[in-house]
């Protein structure tokens, strides 16, 4: 790999161990849980969610993150917020594995409002040829099973909805979080959104992983269908894992209902893997000894529209 300061950098898979390697890109950003932090003056994580959305979503296709770069734009640089803001990124990069190899921070007065910025991210990763997920030549079939991983919090989506319903139930960010004492509302929703690399793709390797979908916007209902062949379906039971307190508040205080929800927020499940059967039990006990907190939440199911059907939601959200 090059050094820092150039026009670019380089990097070199086959020195990374790579013998014919296949190279995956993913870009995003945080979106409006930015707002949170501009609210707050709390910096320090939100580096670490816009790893996670893009690394998360590069071993979900059986990658291995390998660099990373950032995009910082702002009306007028505050040093102090930008070094907190890459010191994040810099721990989401160590926590995912990769390099963080190089980024642009633009000044760009007038454009953002004073005090405001915004954060884009860019990784590239590689898997030898023939391994990336879902694999063509092991596809998800009518009963595999289907397991969750557990999120960390709402992490980097429907952060429109939580401001709105912040909002509307008058809760103060600086208060303590109606839901947890122990911490302050704005410091339990910026709760960085959990990177799932080293985990999964430990299980990708061990065998009997079909596919994986990170559950990002549009929840569990249009993420799932994303990795599902044409005439596949899911069925979820919300009554085999719990959610963190923070949906619950979120539904109360908002009117949300189930299927909203669902469709909005991660509802406690930040990655969902598909198994086949008899490699269930063996995949559940290594990810739970890598760290992970993982439900067996459903099975796959013949359904002409790919669709995602959920019983027993609002025993996992609790409330009402």
């Amino acid at each position: 790999m090059d050094a820092l300061g150039g026009f670019g950098a380089s990097f070199d898979p086959r020195a990374a161990g790579y013998k014919d390697p296949i190279l995956v890109a993913a870009t995003d950003g945080v979106g409006t849980k930015l707002k949170l932090a501009f609210d707050t003056e709390d910096y320090g994580s939100i580096g670490i969610d816009l790893v996670a959305m893009c690394v998360n979503d590069l071993v979900v296709q059986g990658a291995e993150p390998l660099f990373f770069l950032d995009y910082f734009a702002t009306g007028g640089l505050q040093p102090d917020v930008a070094a907190a803001v890459i010191e994040g990124v810099s721990r989401g990069c160590q926590i995912a594995g990769c390099a963080l190899i190089g980024g642009e921070t633009a000044e760009m007065p007038g454009l953002y409002a004073k005090g405001e910025f915004d954060l884009a991210g860019f990784s590239v990763g590689a898997m030898e040829r023939g391994t990336g997920l879902p694999d063509p030549e092991n596809p998800v079939t009518d009963g595999d099973v289907v397991i969750g991983l557990a999120s960390s919090g709402v992490h980097s989506n429907g952060y429109s909805l939580v401001r709105k319903i912040i909002e509307k139930s008058g809760a103060s960010l600086a208060g303590a979080a109606p839901f947890d004492a122990t911490q302050t509302l704005g410091a339990a929703l910026l709760t960085p959104t959990r990177i799932y690399v080293e985990s999964c793709l430990a299980a990708v390797k061990n065998g009997g992983v079909r596919a994986l979908a990170h559950i990002t916007g549009g929840g569990l209902l249009e993420n799932i269908p994303r990795v599902l062949p044409e005439g596949l379906g899911v069925q979820l039971d919300g009554s085999n894992w719990k959610a963190a307190p923070v949906f619950a508040w979120l539904q109360d205080q908002g009117g949300v209902n189930e299927m909203e929800m669902a469709r909005t927020f991660n509802c406690g499940i930040g990655m969902v893997a598909i198994l086949r059967p008899n490699a269930a039990e063996t995949v559940l006990e290594n990810l739970t000894k890598a760290g992970e907190q993982v439900y067996r939440i459903g099975h796959v199911v013949a359904d002409s529209g790919s669709h995602v059907h959920i019983e027993n939601l609002q025993a996992a959200l609790g409330g009402h």
